[in-house]
């Protein structure tokens, strides 16, 4: 199960008790106080890997706590202090205040980290109290509660590049074709439950990171279909490609799809209509295509050198789209 999202209640550690504790040795009637400090609990810290793809981890686990400070000891002996509870979480992950609503942080970077919530300090032991006026104290201090914070973890894949279609329009197809990576494919709609992610290699060995999301349908912002759930994960993207199925075996056209995909982005964030893109008339291996693609030529809808014809399934038209894909990647984002 590909999980993105999870609200988790994480608890720093207690810090420790103080202690109190005297000196009892023969002949040394006059010991003194020998209580030690407890030690500070541990914190949570979130560190960003770029080797974890999901939130997987985090799917049975809605309680996490840092371990405690242990107390003070006889003889000056400070407490162990607890241990810090390092959660990896994939990069790309927003980190969300659920009382306030706050972005803490995004952990857009590998290894980057936030200390989410401190450790107590440890409580003082007798000793820490002794004087020249006060020599016997008799006292000791309990150690300070942990932070603790219910937070959501929002994840959001970082690619360049992201794929959006109807499904059946053959993004996953695409991906694997461009990527060289096995994903599943079948003839029937919504195979894709899940974002996929590939990249391309380039000649000087930079890679450009690719993202197939489900398909998107009409009313998609109304919560038909899979919704628009997982249009957050190419959010970031610097390139989108609209997938069109130019066969028409659906019933459907690349014109008329072509506008609703639009329109569903524009009802989920109006920044995406800006954003650079590519169009890739998919399935020209088919009889029926070509009357799609000079009604979609037709219309005008985008320019000509955005637009290009391809069949995933068979390789056709794949060096022109990876050029220009790399083309776009490599310019710089204003």
């Amino acid at each position: 199960m590909f999980v993105d999202r999870v609200i988790v209640d994480v608890y720093a550690g207690n810090g420790g008790n103080g202690r109190v504790a005297w000196r009892r040795e023969k002949f040394i009637p006059k010991g003194g106080p020998t209580g030690g400090d407890g030690g500070k609990g541990g914190s949570v810290i979130l560190r960003a890997d770029a080797e974890l793809a999901s939130l997987d981890w985090y799917r049975n686990r809605r309680i996490l706590k840092a371990d405690n400070g242990m107390p003070g000891g006889p003889n000056s002996q400070s407490g162990r202090n607890g241990k810090d509870l390092v959660l990896s979480l994939p990069c790309g992950t927003l980190v969300k205040d659920i009382a306030t609503g706050a972005v803490l942080c995004d952990l857009a970077t590998h290894k980057q980290e936030l200390l989410l919530c401190k450790g107590g300090r440890g409580g003082y032991g007798n000793e820490h109290f002794k004087s020249p006026t006060h020599q016997a104290p008799n006292i000791s201090t309990p150690g300070y509660e942990g932070g603790t914070m219910k937070v959501e973890f929002e994840l959001k894949l970082i690619a360049d590049v992201g794929f959006v279609g109807f499904p059946n329009a053959g993004k996953s197809t695409l991906l694997s074709t461009l990527a060289h990576v096995k994903v599943k494919i079948a003839p029937y709609p919504f195979t894709t439950l899940h974002p996929n992610l590939g990249f391309i290699q380039l000649e000087d060995y930079t890679r450009i990171f690719l993202a197939d999301i489900p398909g998107i349908i009409e009313g998609a912002h109304d919560d038909r279909g899979l919704g628009i759930e997982f249009l957050r994960h190419i959010e970031r993207t610097k390139l989108l490609i609209y997938v069109l199925d130019a066969s028409g075996i659906d019933g459907r056209n690349p014109v008329d799809d072509y506008r609703v995909l639009r329109a569903e982005l524009e009802a989920y964030n109006p920044e995406m209509l800006q954003r650079p893109f590519l169009v890739a008339l998919n399935k020209v291996d088919t009889e029926e295509s070509a009357d799609h693609i000079a009604l979609f030529k037709a219309e005008n809808l985008c320019a000509r050198n955005v637009l290009f014809e391809i069949s995933a399934m068979q390789g056709v038209g794949m060096e022109p789209l990876r050029a220009a894909i790399a083309s776009q990647c490599r310019q710089p984002q204003l």
